[in-house]
């Protein structure tokens, strides 16, 4: 696992037993994300050697990433995770890695950051029907719904990183992602997602999209505690993989029904 020092923004690799803690970061991916080689190459001083290379200091990624190392400092945490710079996605191997490891590293965070890059800087009431965080784009995407579950302390903020809330038991904010995402406000208490039935679990995910077909499956992997290795290019047939595994684990055919 890599983890970026929120002070010189430079990545670290370390393993699991001498893990520092941490915070980590849900967000949807924007056209100027800075990936793991981009970090790398700019640390370098070879980024313009790197393709596609723009200045990696005027992206909405880059400043993404120092908004979230900014608010990891004053909650007193050094490193943080965040998908975009930490994977090293030209390596499949560490990418299967990463995936199916994913929940682990949300559940094992100290907290996570939820950056809402739709939803207005002056927050309205979030209750409000027509609200932009009710139409927040974060709620729609496969990836971040084990980013909504896995974490035991979730703070919202909106695109100029001013805090919407925390989801706590009994808030506010927890009622209002309870009703946009059907899910029991228990659950997204920390209640035990094992306690929720597979077909329950698995409606969860049935409004939400992935950009690729085999995503919709891999990003449910930890949710149904599922290790699978990853086969882009099998299209459907990576949910009828998940859906064997899960079958194989579990006593609960709630799935057939």
């Amino acid at each position: 696992m890599y983890l970026l020092d929120t002070t010189t923004k430079r990545l670290s690799a370390f393993f699991n037993e001498r893990r520092p803690p941490y915070a980590i970061l849900s967000h949807t991916w924007g056209t100027e994300e800075v990936t793991f080689q981009d970090l790398r190459a700019f640390h370098e001083g070879t980024l313009q050697q790197h393709p596609f290379s723009s200045s990696v200091s005027s992206r909405a990624g880059w400043r993404k990433i120092e908004a979230c190392c900014d608010q990891a400092l004053r909650h007193g945490l050094e490193w943080v995770w965040i998908d975009t710079c930490c994977i090293d996605k030209s390596s499949s191997a560490e990418l299967s890695e990463a995936i199916n490891s994913m929940f682990a590293w949300y559940r094992d965070s100290k907290v996570c950051y939820v950056f809402l890059s739709d939803v207005d800087e002056t927050v309205e009431d979030i209750s409000e029907p027509n609200s932009s965080f009710r139409g927040s784009r974060w709620f729609t995407r496969g990836w971040t719904l084990q980013e909504l579950l896995a974490p035991r302390r979730i703070i919202f903020f909106s695109s100029s990183w001013q805090v919407i809330g925390r989801l706590t038991k009994g808030s506010k904010l927890s009622e209002v992602a309870s009703e946009i995402t059907s899910i029991q406000p228990a659950f997204l208490g920390g209640l035990d997602l094992r306690i929720a039935n597979i077909a329950v679990r698995m409606s969860w995910a049935s409004e939400r999209v992935t950009t690729r077909g085999e995503d919709m499956a891999y990003c449910l992997l930890g949710i149904f505690e599922v290790n699978m290795p990853l086969l882009y290019g099998e299209g459907t047939k990576a949910f009828d993989r998940l859906q064997e595994e899960i079958l194989k684990r579990s006593y609960d055919h709630s799935l057939l029904a």
